[in-house]
This record gives structure tokens, sequence and C-alpha cells, in this order.
């Protein structure tokens, strides 16, 4: 028996991913911690299909810590493939430790454990973050320029890290794939990630004056399979749908509650909130996420480009305003 392995499979994007591949008839193996809410994972499966207990009932559910190798190699008896998309998302100096042990040593943890292994494909996804804007008005694409580290978010740093290690594992001889989403927009483990950042565009009265490439999840997953089913080793990939600022994405999400255009705020208002946080020597958490890369991100529009990967799978993506729609009713069905 051949197995697929899915790490984060918890994650609004690892769940979507490991339905598709049991819809396809694989048999998968799901890393998960012991703190995981499985049933609120069944939950949300049945966005996605109307045979969410079938298909939840036949993931192969494991406890695998990224750091643990001894579970990591538990994990893989038997595994043939793996999709590594389990990765710690924040951008509060204060869990750098935390973010850097999780996305870049579990990523060393699983490629090492896989030198020992049965696997021939590895499937990593990283994060469109990695890239510099670069040129101003002109989309990144996969041969774009990387981000430097020591102007960059925690975790941009942490997945560029990590990036670099798979990178370096093709090199050794393991067949891999890199896509680099953009902000995912999917449904479930709402309290985080893209999660969160879906609810902040429904409640919130205030948005930023950036934006993003973005793409459904279940566009992602998708593409992730048919790429690892098309061998395309050594490549990587920019996997978004449109490009949108976030006061479009706003008001997207808010016309459907029939509320106002959200407050926008400004780089301005953003640097007096850094200099707040410094008088009082970091004492208001929500301040002390305005550091110098995050309010960069917050008020950049990182254009990305998707040629590459519609060209190599002629693939059509689900239009960003269905995609909005779609996932805010699952929301407002999960608060009933």
């Amino acid at each position: 028996m051949t197995v697929i392995l899915v790490t984060g499979a918890t994650g609004i994007l690892g769940r979507v991913l490991v339905l598709k591949l049991l819809k396809k008839g694989k048999t998968v193996r799901a890393t998960k911690r012991n703190s995981s809410d499985l049933e609120e994972v069944r939950r949300s499966l049945q966005y996605y299909t109307a045979d969410a207990d079938l298909f939840f009932n036949k993931i192969q559910w494991i406890d695998a810590n990224l750091n643990d190798k001894r579970a990591l190699q538990k994990a893989l008896e038997d595994v043939v493939e793996v999709y590594h998309c389990a990765a710690k998302v924040s951008y509060d100096p204060a869990e750098q430790k935390k973010v850097d042990k999780i996305n870049i040593q579990g990523t060393k943890n699983i490629i090492e454990c896989c030198k020992y292994s049965q696997v021939k494909k590895f499937l990593y996804v990283s994060s469109a973050v990695i890239f510099d804007n670069g040129k101003k008005g002109r989309p990144i694409d996969e041969n774009s320029s990387f981000i430097i580290q020591t102007e960059s978010t925690v975790y941009a740093a942490s997945k560029y890290k990590a990036d670099t290690v798979v990178c370096n594992a093709f090199n050794q001889g393991l067949n891999t794939i890199i896509i680099n989403p953009g902000m995912i927009i999917g449904s479930g483990n709402w309290k985080k990630s893209s999660g969160e950042f879906l609810q902040t565009f429904i409640n919130k009265f205030y948005t930023f004056s950036g934006g993003s490439g973005c793409v459904d999840v279940r566009d992602v997953a998708e593409i992730a399979i048919e790429l690892m089913d098309k061998n395309l080793f050594g490549e990587r990939f920019l996997v978004v749908s449109e490009n949108q600022k976030y006061s479009n994405l706003a008001q997207m999400a808010r016309e459907k509650f029939h509320k106002k255009r959200p407050v926008i705020l400004s780089r301005k208002l953003l640097n007096f909130g850094k200099a707040l946080n410094i008088l009082t020597v970091g004492q208001i958490p929500k301040l002390r996420l305005l550091t110098k890369p995050n309010i960069e991100f917050l008020t950049s529009f990182q254009k990305m480009s998707n040629d590459k990967v519609v060209k190599a799978l002629d693939y059509k993506f689900i239009p960003v305003k269905e995609s909005l729609f779609f996932h805010i009713d699952n929301f407002l069905k999960e608060k009933k």
C-alpha cells in the first residue's frame, strides 16, 4: 500500500488538500497536534462535499510534531508522496522563536527524515511573501528577487529560510516542487491565519492601504495535486487568482451585510501607533505588531503574476468575489 502524507492537515489548506486526494482514491495520512480540534475539521469538510463523514473517516490521522524526528519517521512509513503544508503564521516579533522552530527547523526535520524513507515526491507550500516587491507596479513572478530577511516580517523571513531548505534538498536529489500562494481565502480554522484575516474584512470598521495576490483554497489544493501528477520537479509556481487591494476585499465582504465602506488606516497613522508602542514599552499587544516590516506589509501592494501556473496546467481560477462570498456564507453557517 502506498500512502500520501499531508502535514498541517488541520489547517484551512491541509484539510481541503486531504479531501481532494481522498476523492481521487488516494490513501492519505494526515499529521496533527495532540490539541488539534478534529471535530472542527470534520464540520468544515461539509462545506466542500456532501459526503464529509465518509471522507473524514478515511483519513489516517497521526500525531506528529515537526520537531519530533521519531514521530516524523513513523508518519513517513510506506509514504511515497509528501505535501508539506504545516506552518505557523504569526507577525508578532515576540513569537519569532516559535515561528522559526516550526517553519524552519520543522521543514529541515521532515526533509531529513525523507532521506531515510520511500518518499519519491515532495511538495512544499511556501508563500508569495518571500518575494521582494521589486519594481513598483510590475507584478512579481517566479524569477523575481527574494526579500531581505532583516527588513522582512517574522513570518516572511521564516518562510524564505524554509524555502531555501527545500531548494537545497532538490539539489541533493529529492524530487521537490514549491508553490508560493498569495493570500489564501478559505473556510474553517477561523481564529488563525487567513481565517482571521477574513473576519477582519467582515467585522472591523477599518482596513489597510496595501494589497496582495489572492487565491481560493480549493484552487491551491487542486494546483498542488496537478503539479505533483505532472512531476514538475525543481520548479516553483506562484499561485494567485487576482491582485486586490485590502480595501476592495473589505468592501466586497461588507456589501453582503450592507455595511459602510471601511476606514483605511494610513501608513502615517500606523507609524504613530509604532511610536506609541515604543513609548509604552510594548505593553499593548496590538501595538506591538506595528513594526516597520509589518507596516510595510500592510501598506504595500504586492502584485503577482500567475502566468507560469496557468500555462503549465491550462488552469482557470475561481474569481475572488465568488470565493469571498462562498467562504463568508460558510462563516455565517458556522456562527449559527
